[in-house]
């Protein structure tokens, strides 16, 4: 007769084996062909990424530097941040900092503002997550997004 632990454990490789045969390995990989695949620009450096912010808040009305994706903030300010941005009903684009070191301490430097999140509207500087409260509170960060509209 099988122990009691021999027979949980042969009858946990039984359930092992029924769940890879329902759910093979490739049921988890993306099998998404590369194309359809996120494409991230390489960032070199410092100096290149303070060209790529200007392009990024010279091209986009509402800019937004974060830690994480406006779906998946991966900090409490900056998640702040994209709900108020979203109370406002406005569109912006975002850059994820986490994935771009170099863009991570350029905008920094860009802005001469040592915190991320940081907000630019109409290619200015507007501040990070304590200044967009306040504005938000104060009526005048909508004001300021009328003009992005």
């Amino acid at each position: 007769m099988l122990s009691s632990i021999a027979r949980s454990t042969s009858m946990a490789r039984v359930a092992q084996s029924a769940a890879a045969r329902r759910f093979p390995a490739a049921f988890f990989s993306s099998g998404s062909h590369d194309d359809f695949a996120p494409q991230r620009k390489t960032v070199e450096g410092v100096d290149e990424a303070l060209k790529l912010i200007k392009e990024h808040v010279e091209s986009n009305p509402i800019m937004l530097y974060m830690k994480g994706n406006p779906s998946m903030p991966m900090c409490g300010f900056s998640a702040q941040v994209v709900q108020v941005l979203q109370a406002q009903e406005v569109d912006f684009s975002s850059v994820n900092v986490l994935d771009y070191p170099d863009i991570r301490e350029g905008v920094k430097k860009f802005a001469d503002w040592p915190t991320i999140p940081q907000l630019y509207v109409n290619g200015e500087f507007i501040g990070g997550c304590d200044i967009i409260l306040q504005m938000h509170e104060s009526g005048e960060l909508a004001d300021l997004l009328k003009e992005t509209k």
